[in-house]
């Protein structure tokens, strides 16, 4: 009888020991207030190639890449450019007209695709960006003790999660729009210019009412 209490006694140790260890080794590592879970943007090219020549796009064509558009749901937050051998004014012109019934403006650059296009025809490109949260939700750290004084893994995770499901255009993470300052100018000028075009309050002279009596 007593090999058997010690028996549980040293199962009783080992097991406490072992989630001793299992907790170590569950302490957070991050010793900043810097969230280690940042979005990631992801940039997806979709084609679609269109008969081209100086004389611009054909009706079939032009039903076909509208249709097009409308399949991919295109607007705000898309790009499109145009990778065309011919460089046809007629064809950038048409392009852009459609791609501006969905809010959308062509971009000037055109990125690389697999693939080439057939001779005659030029290749439209919509880049569309989508922006998520690798890894998250994290709660690999799941210890109460925090003798590093580090923050949680899963810190930052539900609000940059939010921020990339919410955000209209996922660049913006990458670069923020630039501003030209115009608004801001005109704005802060108003006044200033109302002030300085009117004119002076004596330049009509005096009323007939203003000269002095007795």
């Amino acid at each position: 009888m007593p090999f058997a209490n010690h028996s549980k006694l040293a199962g009783a140790l080992a097991l406490s020991l072992g989630l001793a260890l299992g907790a170590c080794g569950g302490m957070p590592t991050n010793k900043s207030l810097y969230s280690v879970n940042q979005p990631v943007v992801e940039r997806n090219n979709y084609t679609f190639d269109v008969q081209s020549s100086q004389s611009g796009l054909s009706i079939a064509d032009q039903q076909r890449l509208d249709g097009w558009f409308e399949a991919l749901e295109l607007g705000y937050g898309d790009r499109v450019s145009i990778d065309d051998p011919l460089a046809s004014d007629a064809v950038l012109e048409a392009v852009s007209q459609l791609a501006g019934r969905h809010g959308v403006l062509l971009s000037d650059e055109a990125p690389v695709t697999s693939g080439a296009s057939q001779p005659g025809y030029a290749r439209v490109i919509v880049t569309r960006s989508k922006a998520h949260v690798p890894g998250c939700p994290n709660w690999s750290a799941t210890s109460d003790m925090n003798y590093n004084n580090g923050t949680s893994p899963n810190y930052g995770c539900a609000t940059n999660s939010n921020l990339a499901a919410m955000i209209a255009n996922p660049e913006d993470l990458i670069e923020g729009q630039k501003g030209t300052g115009e608004t801001v100018i005109m704005s802060s000028s108003k006044a200033i210019e109302t002030y300085r075009d009117a004119a002076p309050t004596g330049a009509g002279g005096l009323s007939e009412n203003a000269t002095g009596g007795n």
